[in-house]
């Protein structure tokens, strides 16, 4: 997931800032960075009364561009363009910083909207594409934070070198922190039992055992099917706590971008005929990591419930007696389903549904194709990609019709999902003709008829498949 821009904070205590105007926005400017202790210098013909009080210096003439030596910030906020383009081509030349309010292309730096809880500062930034959603967003942090956030700071803070003198790793501090904050020392101080608060934490810090686990703990986490925006908010929550995160191939980029940045990563991922590390392996591994100590995520594509071995990696944590918690996720067939206007079930289409796996351990699915074919349900297939032909053909000698409703449903839920719609008797063709790859699953039934049309994806000609 690409950054739209970077976000740093910028030490300006004593520092030399510009602004050039004189009018509200000019003020609005001011006010900002003067909060952060600059030597603040105005250039304006005309400048407001207020701008007097905030600068250091006051300089009432024109604009010229030997005006942004020395400063490390520059704002134009004439709002008549040739002066702002001046002011930035002047600080672009000069390699100083410059921002033009409402004119990003003129701007190397974007001023966020700014949450102040002294120390504390949130800032929120759409990379100038929209200033007017992002102080909507600013309003409603505000109104969740509390007030006195800035104040605990404080407090922690007063007692961080104590906490660096008791605790050897940092792992330790963390897991006291988080303690800390989590707990009754936070809760006192921001309900305004501020001295409870300090002997709490003073209690805290010299107890060697507050916030340490003496054994690790396992979750194991259902990613969705891709979408991020999927993800549950306890699979969120126990992500960004992980020390390890142990995932699968089909866990998407843009989630393993909310695990904490100083977590361990392992790579488990497995594909046909090509596995990274045995599920054996994958057991030991989990069991190591929790027995030394860390909160382990084993993250899976889907449901971890679900065709996704989690049952396995259960047993061998409690046979270890490993603490395991099990955070469900939504399943492929239900994301998929709803990315294409397919219902799973539907009261005039479908009773039922079944789920199987479309990959056995030598090869061929082991399925009961006769109970199968009678069901009338919807029969929904994982890991069936390069076995449709066999299904397919199963599933007519049971006795389902070869005119049975099917979908291919590559990526599902992403970006780049393919809807691929056919019946039985073309569904191996339909998968090779649209170079399927995967990961991807087979939807059979009545309801692929009530798919979204919009989202069936057209046939590419091979000789310009590449070229798109």
């Amino acid at each position: 997931m690409a950054l739209r821009g970077f976000p740093v904070s910028l030490p300006l205590q004593g520092q030399k800032v510009l602004v050039v105007g004189g009018g509200e926005l000019a003020l609005r400017k001011a006010r900002l960075v003067a909060k952060a202790g600059c030597r603040l210098t105005i250039i304006a013909t005309d400048i407001h009364p207020d701008l007097v009080k905030l600068a250091d210096q006051i300089i009432e003439r024109d604009f010229t561009p030997s005006d942004v030596e020395d400063h490390r910030i520059i704002f134009a906020t004439t709002d008549i363009d040739e002066i702002d383009r001046a002011v930035a081509d002047a600080a672009n030349k000069a390699g100083i910083l410059v921002n033009v309010p409402d004119k990003p292309s003129l701007c190397s730096f974007i001023m966020p909207a700014i949450i102040d809880r002294e120390p504390i500062t949130i800032t929120i930034s759409s990379g100038g594409a929209s200033p007017v959603l992002v102080r909507r967003l600013r309003e409603r942090l505000e109104a969740a934070l509390e007030p006195g956030l800035g104040k605990l700071t404080t407090l922690l803070d007063s007692f961080r070198t104590a906490v660096k003198a008791t605790r050897d790793s940092e792992t330790a501090r963390r897991r006291f922190w988080e303690a800390v904050i989590d707990g009754p020392v936070a809760r006192d101080f921001l309900a305004g039992r501020e001295q409870a608060a300090r002997d709490g934490l003073m209690a805290a810090v010299n107890n060697p055992d507050y916030g340490q686990a003496r054994t690790g703990t396992v979750a194991l986490v259902g990613a969705g099917p891709g979408d991020p925006d999927l993800l549950t908010l306890r699979a969120l929550r126990v992500l960004q706590d992980a020390d390890v995160v142990v995932h699968d191939k089909l866990v998407d980029e843009r989630i393993m971008d909310y695990v904490r940045r100083d977590a361990r990563r392992h790579y488990v991922g497995k594909s046909k005929s090509h596995h990274t590390m045995s599920q054996d392996a994958i057991n030991q591994l989990l069991v190591a990591e929790a027995r030394a100590g860390h909160r382990v995520v084993r993250l899976k594509g889907g449901d971890p419930f679900l065709f996704g071995r989690g049952g396995e990696e259960m047993q061998a944590l409690r046979a270890a007696d490993i603490p395991v918690e099990i955070v469900p996720g939504i399943t492929a067939a239900l994301g998929c389903g709803a990315s294409t206007g397919i219902p799973i079930t539907h009261r005039d289409h479908a009773p039922g549904v079944t789920f199987v796996t479309g990959h056995g351990k030598d090869g061929e699915p082991d399925l009961d194709w006769q109970a199968l074919a009678r069901l009338r349900h919807t029969l929904v297939v994982y890991m069936g990609l390069s076995a449709t032909d066999i299904i397919a053909r199963r599933l007519t000698e049971a006795g389902l019709p070869a005119d049975t409703p099917a979908a291919l449903i590559e990526k599902g839920t992403r970006p780049d999902q393919k809807l691929i719609t056919g019946t039985l008797a073309n569904l191996a063709s339909l998968a090779v003709a649209h170079g399927l790859v995967g990961p991807a699953i087979i939807i059979i039934g009545d309801v692929v008829r009530l798919a979204d049309p919009a989202l069936i994806t057209a046939l590419v000609p091979e000789h310009l498949r590449e070229a798109v």
